[in-house]
């Protein structure tokens, strides 16, 4: 496999210990041959900041991904990592992030956002687009999962149009999930509202580092340049703190830009960031 067609994964609980991810070394090394093997060549180590349950910071990330790097370089593991983190919304969202207390996605200006699961929070609207003209772009991780989207639709529409993009998960469109969550996983893919898939891999069982399947299955609904948009050159975007390119559409045919692409592993083991 070429480096520049790996998938980036934006979205991994890879680093042990952090949160409900990787439990250990072993599991975390496992993992990464794991998406390594299955065609990922960049994963973005995302830890939960949720207030009160996982308090992690940038530091802390920053530690234990150092560590991690020197893990895969004695194990002999050729993946490169970079730093991020799956972020909870919370009221000190904007100055956490102005204080680099958050860490966006490997430096940029996009950061993971995570909203409840279980109801749509008051405000979430403004917040979002608060964030977004303080020159942030929040990145809302798996509607698919929220339990309240199905009754709120409109605001995943009008989120997606207002430019906040769209994370699904690759395993709620394998059907890892249920068939409610693939469904609906289909309807947003259709509807031309999903910007980026990643695995938000947490285990190499239940929720591994995958995307293949996923690709394939993507690939075939809405066509290969778009399923690689979604895996590759959005994600690459991201890394690279530039605009994503459109969706969907012919334009998403264009060839990736080489230069850092190429380059990831060398670029990121060495803790490098863009």
């Amino acid at each position: 496999m070429q480096q520049e067609n790996g998938f980036i994964d934006i979205h991994c609980h890879l680093l042990f210990g952090l949160d409900d991810g990787s439990g250990s070394i072993e599991t975390s090394l496992a993992m990464a041959r794991m998406a390594l093997a299955d065609g990922t060549e960049l994963v973005l180590c995302t830890p939960h900041i949720t207030p009160g349950i996982y308090d992690n910071t940038a530091s802390r990330i920053d530690a234990a991904l150092s560590a991690f790097r020197q893990d895969l370089d004695a194990a002999s593991i050729g993946l490169a990592v970079a730093m991020g983190a799956d972020v909870h919304m919370a009221p000190d969202l904007l100055p956490k992030l102005r204080a680099g207390e958050i860490p966006t996605l490997a430096g940029s200006r996009y950061f993971l956002f995570e909203p409840p699961h279980h109801v749509l929070p008051p405000r979430m609207e403004q917040l979002l687009a608060s964030l977004l003209e303080a020159g942030y772009v929040p990145i809302l991780t798996h509607p698919e999962r929220l339990s309240w989207v199905e009754q709120h639709y409109d605001l995943i529409r009008r989120l997606s149009a207002m430019g906040i993009p769209m994370q699904l998960t690759a395993g709620s469109i394998t059907g890892r999930f249920g068939p409610r969550i693939r469904q609906l996983s289909e309807r947003m893919l259709d509807d031309g509202l999903v910007d980026i898939i990643a695995s938000d891999g947490h285990n190499l069982t239940s929720r591994p580092p995958s995307l293949s399947a996923a690709h394939a299955l993507v690939a075939a609904r809405l066509g290969q340049a778009e399923a690689d948009a979604m895996m590759r050159l959005r994600p690459s975007a991201i890394v690279a703190n530039a605009d994503l390119p459109a969706r969907p559409g012919p334009s998403s045919d264009a060839p990736q830009k080489q230069g850092r692409q190429a380059g990831w592993a060398g670029w990121f083991r060495r803790g490098e960031k863009g």
